[in-house]
């Protein structure tokens, strides 16, 4: 995790500090972990009810700030939930985006460099790693935002012992698509098996209500028990408490509905 003195990461800052949610690891085992996948040391948070086997997995993949405070917390969340949550840190090749400006720079030295089949297998190896540290793979579920809920649509496509994914204001289209980032959430979603919950906001500027609209047409088409919540007065990142872009009301809504996704299709 970053080590600036606020946790956060600097292209987000000023902090909304009076909105920003803590979670404590009262009950919790918390720490970080190094994976070795292809031979890089990869950083993984994991947070867990303390003394507990046999849990729920959860996979908190990060918007484009990578492993910060945030996203530490919300493995906070799911673990008080019960989950042996996991969180990578997937930048760890390319660079730490909590130290970069600004978000057009995080995009342009980092966000645009990661292979999406890097991705997948950074939490293919999360994935081993909750199965021999008392996790229950055959309860996984996946959440991600902005960045990480693209690829949470993309791991659902990847790894069908996903039993649910929730995809918060992920991009779903590209035109065309980069070499090292082949397939969007558009491109996978006729032939989607995974139950994936998609949460998007109408007043999102950079993915519009048309691309949302497309997508739920294209999941239409194929077997999963997939749908998308569209939410009339939320932006993007609309669930990042720490951020103005916040609306507190819609995040409620939207984890309580994550939960509920996940318990229903069996990653709970």
């Amino acid at each position: 995790m970053n080590d600036n003195a606020s946790g956060f990461a600097a292209a987000a800052q000023p902090i909304a500090a009076q909105s920003v949610i803590r979670t404590d690891t009262a009950g919790l085992a918390d720490g970080l972990v190094k994976l070795t996948v292809g031979g890089q040391e990869v950083p993984v948070y994991y947070a867990r009810p303390a003394g507990q086997d046999k849990r729920p997995v959860m996979i908190v993949v990060s918007e484009i700030f990578g492993l910060h405070e945030h996203i530490a917390d919300v493995a906070r969340r799911f673990a008080k939930q019960g989950y042996l949550a996991l969180a990578p840190d997937f930048f760890v090749r390319q660079g730490d985006p909590s130290i970069l400006p600004d978000m057009a720079t995080i995009m342009a030295q980092i966000i645009r460099k990661v292979p999406d089949a890097q991705v997948m297998g950074d939490i293919d190896a999360c994935m081993a790693w909750a199965a021999d540290n008392g996790g229950d793979v055959d309860r996984l579920g996946v959440n991600g935002f902005c960045w990480g809920g693209r690829m949470t649509w993309l791991y659902a496509a990847h790894n069908p012992r996903v039993k649910a994914a929730v995809a918060w204001y992920g991009k779903l289209v590209a035109d065309p698509n980069p070499p090292r980032q082949p397939r969007h959430p558009i491109d996978v979603a006729p032939t989607l098996t995974v139950p994936v919950l998609g949460l998007y906001g109408a007043k999102d500027a950079g993915i519009p209500l048309a691309t949302v609209e497309r997508m739920t047409a294209a999941l239409g088409t194929g077997p999963s028990d997939s749908a998308i919540v569209v939410y009339p007065d939320a932006g993007h990142a609309f669930h990042a408490d720490y951020r103005p872009s916040y609306n507190a009301k819609d995040a409620r809504d939207g984890f309580a509905r994550a939960l509920a996704w996940f318990r229903e299709h069996g990653a709970g």
